[in-house]
């Protein structure tokens, strides 16, 4: 084991079960998901009686997975009778939408499914019962109000009174009444692929799937957890550690081609995040979200391989757009506000990514709006203590809709509320009293070193076995110590990407680059000495492996 890595280990506490992960501990929790009795026997009621199923999706990459892994579920347990709609981001929004009713009633459905959504839909959902269509929801969503009631059950974590259980069981675990193995609190960290997931594991259990068979549904799992950054606790270490396996040996057509047109050489969180999730993300963001879905389903190569070069070209169209945009933005400035708000004429798909980056860049909340059928529709992002779902709770009364996560959230609002929105939002901030907010934006160092030789191959290989990253298991950062800067230089057409060489107090030197670096990294001179935060990751070029620093900070 390297010096490097036994810092790290010792850092971080890390202990054997997180190394090595349990599937078993599965068993224990997933018959603990509120609801999930009445699901199952309502979802094999209708498989007795060959009813017709209708499974509901959302539009991005959680919600697409989720939906495939649903109509996986279906075929195993003997559900013959079963179609999909997801909602169209531009026509719908998010969640629930009239037209679900429309088509469950024209169909003859007798039993929605939700997946990914349906919490805060009460009003469709008596709709749907007024219908005489049974409403089965798994979601892992925040509830703005209470749990539908019409709705035949809901699966989700997230209940309250899910979570006054979970606190009892906490309590006991710390009073040494209970293994730490059955915090049930963690499956609140569950996304909605996750949820799903642990449907099949509870199906699994009780005999109606096959032994061993819901294990395949895991690449799908661990693809929708890591799109929709969830914490990296116990249940999703185990779903995406095992996830990632089985990713690696998939034998769905779509992503082997997804795989192939995304040009990924190394299963990792990375290759997730940044190559495939992205290109299944913007089918929904630009199209139609029917089409990463089509590719998860499809048997057929060809089919795959023509719906994964559109998703690639998708993408590259969904990156221009933002781009754009966010230099436009970038161009007017920063207002001042604690909470940025702006509007423009933006394409609607891209909204949530343009606030992220600007959240990145202005280090504060943001929300993007584009004015979609004469009202505002847009994205929030978060850090902190500044939660989106519970700021937009405190405004309802402005919106037409809204809702979301902590640290990301959709909002539509009529136009001529948008000056008193931006007022409430602010208002809201300052009434939270919150200090020092970019600490949470900051990163914790794990190991300091002068020395650069050890960051090579062999490191690279241990820190494999920590992951996939996440939030609770974020990708180490390492403090070079007084390096030498020998060389500084722009990359790429508009100079906003930094290349560095530098060496360490061993003499050895280390190649690092920032991408969209920081304007005051560039300010960095050869010759000076300077104390650089990086993580690692590997380079191949022509055929040679090498591992190369991304500069996250430097002081």
């Amino acid at each position: 084991m390297s010096k490097l890595f036994d810092e790290l280990l010792k850092k971080r506490g890390v202990s054997e079960d997180f190394l090595h992960p349990k599937y078993e501990v599965l068993s224990g929790l997933c018959g603990e998901l509120p609801d999930v009795e009445k699901a199952v026997s309502r979802i094999l009621k209708a498989r007795d009686a060959g009813e017709k199923v209708l499974i509901y999706g959302d539009y991005d990459v959680d919600g697409v997975t989720a939906t495939a892994i649903f109509c996986e579920i279906m075929r195993l347990i003997g559900v013959s009778d079963v179609s999909t709609m997801l909602p169209d981001r531009f026509l719908d929004g998010y969640g629930m939408s009239e037209r679900l009713v429309e088509r469950a009633v024209s169909e003859g459905v007798t039993l929605v499914i939700t997946v990914d959504c349906g919490s805060n839909n009460a009003e469709i959902i008596k709709k749907l019962a007024n219908a005489k269509i049974d409403t089965v929801v798994t979601d892992h969503h925040e509830l703005s109000s209470e749990v539908p009631a019409a709705a035949v059950a809901v699966v989700n974590p997230k209940r309250p009174d899910f979570r006054k259980k979970a606190l009892r069981v906490q309590a006991e675990i710390a009073e040494g009444k209970r293994p730490a193995t059955d915090n049930i609190a963690e499956l609140a960290d569950l996304s909605g692929a996750g949820v799903v997931f642990m449907l099949a594991k509870f199906l699994a259990d009780k005999g109606e799937i096959s032994e061993g068979q819901e294990k395949w549904l895991m690449d799908l799992a661990a693809i929708g957890t890591m799109c929709d950054s969830m914490p990296m606790s116990a249940i999703n270490r185990v779903i995406c550690y095992y996830g990632l396996i089985v990713l690696g040996k998939t034998r769905r057509p779509g992503l082997l081609a997804l795989m192939q047109v995304a040009a990924v050489k190394r299963l990792s969180s990375e290759a997730v995040g940044f190559q495939i999730g992205p290109r299944l993300n913007a089918a929904g963001r630009m199209e139609t979200a029917e089409l990463a879905l089509k590719l998860l389903t499809t048997d057929s190569k060809v089919e795959a391989a023509g719906v994964a070069e559109e998703l690639n070209r998708l993408n590259s169209e969904r990156r221009k757009q933002q781009q754009a945009a966010v230099a436009e933005i970038e161009n007017r400035g920063d207002d001042g506000d604690p909470v940025l708000i702006v509007k423009g004429d933006w394409h609607e798909g891209v909204l949530g990514i343009i606030a992220g980056r600007l959240t990145e860049r202005y280090k504060k909340p943001c929300f993007v709006l584009a004015e979609i059928d004469g009202d505002l529709k847009g994205s929030g992002r978060s850090f902190g203590e500044y939660n989106l779902a519970k700021a937009l709770a405190s405004c309802q009364e402005l919106l037409i809709s809204g809702g979301g996560h902590a640290a990301a959230a959709g909002v539509r609002l009529s136009a001529e509320n948008y000056s008193e929105f931006c007022k409430r939002m602010n208002d809201y901030y300052g009434s939270l009293k919150l200090v020092n907010q970019e600490r949470f934006l900051r990163r914790d160092i794990d190991v300091v070193t002068k020395d650069l030789s050890e960051f090579n191959l062999e490191l690279l290989e241990e820190l494999k076995s920590l992951e996939p990253w996440g939030e609770g298991n974020l990708e180490p950062v390492f403090l070079l110590r007084d390096v030498t800067v020998l060389d500084v230089s722009k990359m790429g057409a508009d100079g906003k990407h930094l290349r560095m060489l530098v060496k360490g107090a061993d003499g050895k030197t280390m190649k690092l680059v920032a991408f969209y670096a920081e304007k005051t990294w560039f300010e960095v001179e050869m010759g000076e000495s300077a104390n650089i935060l990086i993580t690692v990751m590997e380079n191949e070029w022509q055929g040679t492996r090498s591992v190369e620093g991304r500069i996250v900070g430097i002081e």
